[in-house]
C-alpha cells in the first residue's frame, strides 16, 4: 500500500486542493477525549438511539421527530429506559410521533442497560468510548456488536462519529480505496478483513498523525466517485 501522503494528495487534487480538503475534513473533526468523557450518558443512548432509528429512514423524518423521541423516552435516561415497564412500551408503540418500531423500541431498552454495565465497570459509558483506544477501534466494533443492540455494522461507526470518537466507516468509496492500496481484496466481511484495515490504518495514523475519521474520509474522496457516502456530518 501506498504513504498516506500520496493518497492525501489524489484526493486533495480531486478536491480542489489541500485547503479545500482540509475544510471537508474539519467539518467532521473528533472531539478530544476528555471532551467526550464529559458527556452525559443520557446524550449517548441518544446518539445511539437517533442512529438506530435512521437505518431504513430518512433521517429528516427522524430529525423532524426528534422531540417527540425526547419526550417519549424520558429524554433517554438510561435508569427509566433500562427499567421500562411493559405498559411504557405500549404506550410508546400508539404514539404516532415517533416512528413505532418495536425491535428499535426495545434495542433503547437494551442498550439503556449496556449503558449502565459500562458505568458500574468504568465510571461513565462516556469514559469507556473516550478512552477506547483508536489503535483497536475493531474491538470497540466488536463489543458494540455483542453487548449492544441494533449497533453491528456502520451503524455503530456512525454512532462513534456523532460522539465525536475517530471511527472509520466501509462506505463503498472507502472499501474501493482499501481494495486499489491492496489492504483487502473484497468488501470486507469477517474479522481477518477488519484486522488488516485497522493494521493499515494504523500505520497511515503514525506516519501522518491523522485519527481514524479523516483517514477513512481521505481514502473515500481518494478515487472516482468521491464519496465517503451517507456518512453523517456530526451534530454538536
Amino acid at each position: 500500500m501506498r504513504r498516506f501522503a500520496e493518497i492525501f494528495a489524489l484526493a486533495a487534487e480531486r478536491k480542489g486542493g489541500v485547503a479545500a480538503l482540509e475544510d471537508i475534513l474539519a467539518k467532521t473533526a473528533p472531539r478530544p477525549p476528555p471532551e467526550i468523557a464529559a458527556m452525559e450518558d443520557d446524550r449517548i443512548l441518544a446518539e445511539m438511539t437517533r442512529r438506530i432509528f435512521y437505518a431504513g429512514f430518512s433521517s429528516k423524518v427522524i430529525d423532524d421527530k426528534w422531540d417527540a423521541f425526547e419526550k417519549g423516552f424520558g429524554r433517554f435516561d438510561p435508569n427509566a429506559c433500562a427499567f421500562m415497564t411493559e405498559e411504557h412500551f405500549d404506550a410508546l408503540m400508539r404514539d404516532r410521533g415517533i416512528v413505532r418500531n418495536g425491535s428499535k423500541i426495545k434495542a433503547v431498552q437494551i442498550n439503556a442497560q449496556f449503558l449502565l454495565d459500562l458505568k458500574a465497570e468504568h465510571g461513565s459509558a462516556a469514559r469507556f468510548f473516550a478512552e477506547w483506544p483508536d489503535s483497536d477501534y475493531v474491538g470497540l466494533l466488536d463489543i458494540l456488536k455483542k453487548r449492544a443492540s441494533h449497533l453491528g455494522g456502520d451503524a455503530a461507526g456512525r454512532f462513534l462519529r456523532a460522539i465525536g470518537k475517530p471511527a472509520f466507516i466501509a462506505s463503498p468509496d472507502m472499501v474501493s480505496a482499501l481494495i486499489r492500496e491492496g489492504v483487502i481484496n473484497r468488501p470486507p466481511g469477517g474479522k481477518r478483513d477488519l484486522a488488516a484495515i485497522q493494521a493499515a490504518f494504523n500505520a497511515w495514523s503514525s506516519e501522518s498523525g491523522r485519527d481514524l475519521t479523516a483517514m477513512s474520509r481521505v481514502l473515500a474522496m481518494s478515487v472516482e466517485s468521491g464519496g465517503d457516502i451517507g456518512s453523517p456530518i456530526r451534530q454538536r
